[in-house]
């Protein structure tokens, strides 16, 4: 592996922080919160006006929430497959299907007693919109996606219980909404990467699910999912111009990938995401894909 770059110490610092640290904090978000920065800035955003759907009712610490669950088609559809297809994936992968969403950001409203409250637009593509509006399995899906959504985006905790407002389709004002031109390019999924594990894999370490995509032209992120984990206290992590390896601890995780693209590992970060028990890694390119 050339220039391979050893992450195990930056994780097990971000490990020994805890999990309400903010140094902690600031280390697992600083990827996304510089995407969304850039979000703004860079050519290939565009404005879009959402078309208001139905709204749900919840709330915090902070008293009552509202979500505008809205659509648009300059949001790209999911994956085309069945309910039945669909409850297989998620049985088998909760991480393997993903609904494209555009998260908009909070706005104060009054309710119909004239107090105070929050609400967020959610915004999802039209034509599942409508598919969505003749399944209570997908409401329900894209309800709990979306709230998951807002409280990693927002460091929220909303109550999972929830309760679909009748003869209202939104509250308040739905606004504007940048989101990327083009949809992000998905480079290769777990089974089409080159991937390898030790001899004697099969009685050995598991091989994790891995995700990569290009979430700007110059910075690949990756997710690995690692379930069994509660932490990152014995990962380690290696990555090279073109490679990632990772190792569990008790030899309970290995991951060997080809990248076929060329990493500047120097200025690579990861940190373990708690909730969704998932290694993150942010790897800027040195070049960008031919």
């Amino acid at each position: 592996m050339a220039n391979p770059k050893q992450l195990a110490l930056e994780l097990s610092e971000a490990e020994t922080m805890g999990a309400d640290s903010a140094g902690f904090e600031e280390l697992l978000l600083q990827a996304s919160k510089e995407l969304q920065q850039a979000q703004t800035t860079r050519p290939e955003s565009t404005q879009i006006q959402p078309q208001p759907g139905f709204c749900v009712k919840t709330n915090s610490s902070e008293g009552k929430v509202f979500i505008n669950i809205c659509h648009s088609t300059s949001i790209p559809p999911p994956a085309d497959v069945t309910e039945e297809e669909l409850l297989q994936m998620l049985e088998e992968d909760q991480t393997g299907f993903r609904i494209p969403m555009s998260l908009g950001e909070p706005h104060a409203e009054l309710d119909a007693k004239g107090q105070g409250c929050t609400a967020y637009d959610v915004a999802v593509n039209s034509d599942f919109y409508r598919r969505m509006q003749n399944s209570d399995f997908l409401r329900e899906l894209v309800i709990t996606i979306a709230r998951e959504g807002l409280e990693d985006k927002y460091n929220l905790q909303l109550n999972p219980e929830w309760r679909m407002m009748k003869n209202r389709p939104f509250m308040g004002s739905i606004s504007q909404q940048n989101i990327r031109s083009r949809q992000r390019p998905r480079i290769q999924e777990l089974g089409d990467l080159n991937t390898s594990a030790p001899r004697g894999a099969e009685s050995g370490p598991e091989k994790p699910h891995l995700s990569l995509w290009l979430e700007a032209p110059d910075l690949l992120l990756a997710e690995i999912d690692l379930p069994k984990l509660d932490g990152a206290l014995g990962l380690s992590l290696e990555i090279g111009e073109n490679r990632l390896v990772m190792g569990g601890p008790q030899q309970l995780y290995y991951l060997d990938a080809y990248i076929p693209l060329q990493i500047n590992s120097d200025e690579s970060k990861a940190a373990f995401h708690r909730k969704r028990k998932q290694l993150m890694v942010a790897m800027p390119l040195l070049s960008l894909p031919s």
